[in-house]
Formats: C-alpha cells, sequence, structure tokens
C-alpha cells in the first residue's frame, strides 16, 4: 500500500477539505485528489463523499481512519528503528565468556542509555563481511593477520592488550609457581584444541610458539570448555593457555591454577573494527571508553606477533616487544 496515499488521506480527513491538505503537504490539490482515488482504488471503495464545506468521510472512511493512523504510526518506528542513534549498537565479542564481553558489559555500566546487540562471530573474515554488509556495527578482532590486509573501508583501533595466562591441574609440575616465563614452558604440552588453523587466534599463537620455541598441541577433537578443564585437571603433563579476562568456572575438586606468563608477558591483541561510514553515535563513546587508558599495561614488558596493528587508542599504548 503506498504510504503516501495513506498520509494524504488522513491529512484530507483531518482537514476536510483537500485543498487544506495539500497545503499541509506542501502538494497540489491535484495530486491530493489523484492519491485518494488510487487509494480509493486499491481498497475498492469509496473514502470521501464531495459537499459544499469540502470533504466528509464516507462509513468505509471513517472504517478505515484508525487503521490508517496505526499504518502511519508503524511507518515511524520501522524509520526510528535504524535512524542512526535510534537502534542498538550491535556489537561482536567473539564468544561471551571472553575479553570483549567484558569491556562491553563496563561499556553498557558506564553507558546505560546505550542499547545494546550482543553477537558472537567465527573469526576476523566473517566479522568484516559482517561489517561491510551492515550486519553488524563493530567486533573485537586481533588483526591484521599474516596474509590478509584489510579492506580500506575498515577502520580499526586498538582496544587493549590482554594477558595470557598458563592453566594447569593441581599436580602439574608448575602448578606451584606463582608466575613463570615463557622460557620455562619449552618442552611442556600445552593443549589447545579449540584452534582453528585459519583464524586469527590461530595465527597468535602460531607466533607466539614461534617465537619461544613452545609446544602447542591442537590435537583430539574440541568437546568445549568443560571437557577441556576436565582433562587439564587430571592430567601432570597438559596445561593449555586462557585469557586473563577469560570467565571459567569449573568444580572445587578440579584445583586448577591459573599462572601468570612474565618476562615478557604474551598478550592478545585485541582491536575495535567498524565501517569508516558508519555514522552510529554509539561508537564514537565506545571508542572513546576503550581510550580511557584503563587497558593499558605500560610498564610491563609485553610480546605480541609483529602483525598486530596498533593504531588508534589507547592514549597510553602499552610497548611491544617482537
Amino acid at each position: 500500500m503506498d504510504l503516501d496515499a495513506v498520509r494524504t488521506f488522513v491529512a484530507a480527513a483531518d482537514a476536510g477539505r483537500f485543498q487544506d491538505a495539500a497545503a499541509e503537504l506542501s502538494i497540489t490539490q491535484q495530486a491530493v485528489s489523484k492519491r485518494i482515488a488510487t487509494l480509493e482504488k486499491i481498497l475498492g471503495v469509496r473514502l470521501f463523499t464531495r459537499t459544499a464545506r469540502g470533504a466528509k468521510l464516507t462509513i468505509d472512511g471513517q472504517a478505515f481512519l484508525p487503521h490508517a493512523r496505526d499504518l502511519l504510526r508503524a511507518e515511524e518506528r520501522a524509520v526510528a528503528s535504524v535512524r542512526p542513534g535510534r537502534r542498538a549498537l550491535r556489537v561482536d565479542v567473539i564468544g561471551r565468556r571472553l575479553a570483549p564481553a567484558a569491556v562491553l558489559r563496563g561499556f553498557h555500566r558506564a553507558h546505560p542509555e546505550v542499547e545494546l546487540d550482543v553477537v558472537t562471530l567465527f573469526d576476523a573474515d566473517a566479522a568484516v563481511d559482517a561489517i561491510r554488509s551492515g550486519t553488524i556495527d563493530a567486533s573485537f578482532r586481533a588483526v591484521a593477520m599474516p596474509g590478509r590486509k584489510l579492506p580500506d573501508d575498515i577502520e580499526v583501533a586498538w582496544a587493549l592488550d590482554e594477558p595470557i595466562q598458563l592453566l594447569t591441574g593441581p599436580d602439574h609440575k608448575l602448578a606451584a609457581a606463582r608466575a613463570v616465563t615463557p622460557a620455562q614452558l619449552v618442552g611442556h604440552r600445552i593443549w589447545m584444541p579449540g584452534i582453528v588453523p585459519g583464524t586469527e587466534w590461530a595465527a597468535y599463537y602460531d607466533a607466539l610458539a614461534a617465537a619461544f620455541g613452545l609446544t602447542i598441541e591442537i590435537t583430539g577433537p574440541d568437546f568445549g570448555t568443560e571437557p577441556l578443564l576436565d582433562t587439564i585437571a587430571d592430567s601432570r603433563s597438559l596445561a593449555t593457555f586462557v585469557g586473563e579476562q577469560t570467565r571459567l568456572v569449573w568444580p572445587a575438586d578440579h584445583g586448577l591454577r591459573r599462572i601468570a606468563v612474565r618476562d615478557p608477558a604474551p598478550v592478545y591483541p585485541h582491536s575495535l573494527l567498524w565501517h569508516r561510514d558508519n555514522p552510529h553515535p554509539a561508537l564514537a563513546a565506545l571508542r572513546d571508553h576503550l581510550g580511557s587508558g584503563r587497558f593499558d599495561h605500560s610498564g610491563t614488558e609485553t610480546w605480541t606477533p609483529a602483525w598486530a596493528k596498533r593504531s588508534g587508542p589507547p592514549r597510553h599504548p602499552a610497548p611491544t616487544r617482537s
């Protein structure tokens, strides 16, 4: 149904004269008559009768009027749902247990007026495609992995460096350590079955293993987080890496240990990606939140891959060792 015709009908019904409706809509009286005639043809009924004083609604016109108003209100709601600043900011956080989700929760606490829609996409390629198609507004990703140049219309700003921790069971040789160095991990079996070749996190851990001579195994099926924790808890030889802000819950009798890795501290480089033409005002608020300095690890010796893109915020960037 032609909503311009519906709008014209409502204006004519409220004004009582086609001439006044034309003035309100800034169109000619002939255009008003034409639109209403088109609407009457679509509906198969007469909506107005002409009188000496103007135009009077027929019984069918009176029946249609409240529904016509509903149509125009629905149009307003539809437009408002996609108007920048009115619809929810749609952000990809990779996984709901991971650091970007925690960062976005902090942003929501600081800006409760911003409506958020949180999604999880598989990898950086899927995230970039979704940003370019308008499916999402932004994504937290480690970019740009070797051989994967970002499109020119994708903007990138550094978000946070997340320290990597070693997770062991209570009987592992390193379980009693408060901190370990990457050099102390050489020769130990680090098991990460969730790593998928070709993804940005696979590129990160490949670079980490190569830089420090570590053994990271990705063999075996990935049954999820809980089975991985069960295996690590019962093993004397297997350990795994987790992000400092990754949310993990395990039974008390597992006795798992989260151990800091230092000198240098490997950090996972999360960046925020968005389309350069995206006008959503909440994007600026999110970037300011990330650039506040609260996610800075300055003062500690850190390592991250040489390919990690480090542009934009924060205002106090952490040192990088390649």
